[in-house]
């Protein structure tokens, strides 16, 4: 009964910490999705130049952690002129991070799109672009659309790496209630049940998703 009370205690403020790691999720993934694309689209460039300078930046932004790249931006940025709010910085970096993720997931599915439809768009006298727009990257998205769904998942959880500049998502919200009540062993049962009521239930929705699209495969 003492954990059940702990929790009721607590959960209004670690709610409010939920809606914090959502909202940076959110910007994290609506930022990161789109640069994932053209990175995987850089990477497939027909001009060497572009094609190895997006492949290293991927192959850095996939070498460093997410949590050297949260601390890269909030604190390395501000000595070089720009400064920025913790959330913004926070978002930033994971939309880094998701973006490189995301290029080689999207690049798989851009590559599985079958040869000959390659072939017939050009007999057709389809441009480059207009294969893309319309064959490679619609089929090449729905291959992907399962990983990404996974990397989104990731990446919510890595939200909780914000605690470390300080951002009040799920995490810190526990740890200011564990400093305040000492009961660190309940508030942080309480936010792991939280995070899981979030992930178990997108885990479902991947799964589900995955299964659909293989049977039109």
């Amino acid at each position: 009964m003492t954990f059940l009370t702990d929790w009721g205690n607590s959960f209004p403020q670690l709610l409010d910490g939920l809606k914090t790691s959502v909202q940076l999720s959110a910007g994290s993934l609506g930022l990161g999705m789109p640069l994932g694309l053209l990175l995987a689209l850089g990477s497939a460039s027909r001009i060497r130049p572009i094609r190895y300078v997006v492949i290293g930046l991927v192959e850095i932004g996939r070498g460093t952690p997410a949590l050297v790249m949260l601390q890269i931006v909030y604190f390395g940025l501000p000595s070089q002129g720009l400064s920025l709010t913790n959330f913004v910085s926070a978002t930033l970096a994971l939309a880094l991070t998701t973006g490189a993720y995301a290029s080689e997931i999207i690049r798989g599915g851009l590559q599985s799109v079958p040869q000959g439809q390659l072939e017939a768009s050009g007999a057709l006298g389809m441009s480059r672009f207009a294969t893309l727009r319309f064959i490679v990257i619609p089929q090449g998205l729905r291959v992907a659309i399962p990983s990404l769904l996974g990397l989104a998942i990731l990446i919510f959880q890595a939200t909780s790496l914000a605690y470390t500049i300080a951002i009040p998502e799920l995490l810190q919200a526990a740890y200011q209630v564990g400093s305040a009540t000492f009961k660190y062993l309940s508030v942080l049962s309480l936010a792991g049940l939280m995070y899981l009521a979030i992930t178990i239930p997108a885990s479902w929705l991947t799964e589900r998703v995955e299964r659909r699209l293989a049977r039109h495969v």
